[in-house]
């Protein structure tokens, strides 16, 4: 690979990573040819974009866009690496989960994940990482837990004016 096409290849991971607030690092050494294309298949399906880069050139297109916020991802950079990029945070955990049930493998191995900032290291946080709510569920919920007690307050006031009207002297 020449100079220029590995600077090609940090322009594009570059573009990648600031486009997407989620990315996954993963491992798919291992995987047959044909493994590795029906995990293409899925994560397109779901709106997935995975990628395979030299990890060399991974840590230098996360270098050159913030080091210190991406310093978590480093060490996880080795052996064959697959990036999964996705605007949802837990949909690839949901993909490597699965596709991992359905061909019985322990393959791919969640090396890392950089989701809104935070960084998760090893294969034992896929099971955190599937659980994860989305922006609209957590914001669902807010909106659920402060409209409760304005309905109780609501149902109580209701209930106290029958009763006033109930006790009120009918003319």
């Amino acid at each position: 690979m020449t100079k220029q096409e590995k600077n090609e290849v940090i322009e594009i991971l570059k573009e990648k990573f600031g486009q997407y607030n989620n990315f996954y690092i993963t491992n798919t050494e291992s995987l047959s040819v044909e493994q590795i294309g029906k995990l293409r298949r899925v994560c397109f399906s779901k709106n997935v974009e995975m990628k395979v880069a030299k990890n060399t050139l991974i840590r230098k297109a996360l270098e050159q866009l913030d080091e210190t916020k991406y310093q978590g991802a480093f060490e996880s950079l080795n052996g064959v690496t697959a990036l999964m990029f996705s605007e949802s945070a837990k949909e690839p955990a949901l993909i490597l989960t699965g596709f991992r049930k359905d061909i019985n493998t322990p393959k791919p191995v969640l090396k890392a994940a950089f989701i809104n900032g935070d960084i998760f290291v090893g294969d034992d946080q896929l099971a955190v990482l599937k659980d994860l709510k989305s922006k609209n569920d957590l914001i669902g919920e807010v909106i659920g837990l402060l409209q409760s007690p304005a309905k109780r307050v609501l149902a109580g006031l209701l209930q106290h004016h029958e009763k006033q009207a109930e006790a009120a002297p009918a003319e």
